[in-house]
């Protein structure tokens, strides 16, 4: 299977893929980037890259359908800072944030999972930490080190 499958856009607004050789919707396009493949959709017409415009309508159709995707804070800053001040970031970081929130997730409920199917009492763990925990020394911290120098 190809890591990037190429859509060419009608003018008629459909859909095809080129790997099957098939008509598709946007739902399917959603599909297949659900299952690891990387799509580019270029516009038969004007031979453009039409690529955002059709992950933003998924991410818009998705919205519609959990009466939010994003935070309205956030759109609320997109739509202020546009392109100057964000694009930057989106670019380059934002990517690599989600990717790492994503591993990040994976490796607790992994390490959860694990901890669940040794029997593992949390109550107990958890009791035991909160008794060895001082709340105020991440407060006392940077005064300690003074002291000590």
């Amino acid at each position: 299977m190809p890591s990037t499958i190429l859509v060419k856009k009608y003018p008629n607004r459909r859909l095809y893929n080129t790997e099957t050789s098939a008509y598709i919707t946007v739902e399917d396009v959603s599909d297949l980037i659900k299952k690891g493949f990387r799509i580019q959709v270029v516009d038969l017409t004007s031979g453009d890259d039409i690529t955002a415009i059709v992950l933003t309508q998924i991410i818009m159709n998705k919205a519609k359908e959990d009466n939010a995707i994003l935070p309205v804070s956030l759109l609320h800053l997109v739509i202020q800072h546009g392109e100057s001040d964000l694009h930057e970031f989106f670019d380059k970081y934002l990517e690599t944030a989600i990717k790492n929130y994503l591993g990040l997730r994976k490796q607790m409920d992994d390490q959860f999972r694990a901890y669940m199917e040794m029997g593992t009492d949390f109550s107990t763990m958890a009791e035991k930490t909160f008794k060895q925990m001082d709340p105020m020394s991440i407060f006392s911290q940077p005064f300690n080190k003074k002291d000590k120098e």
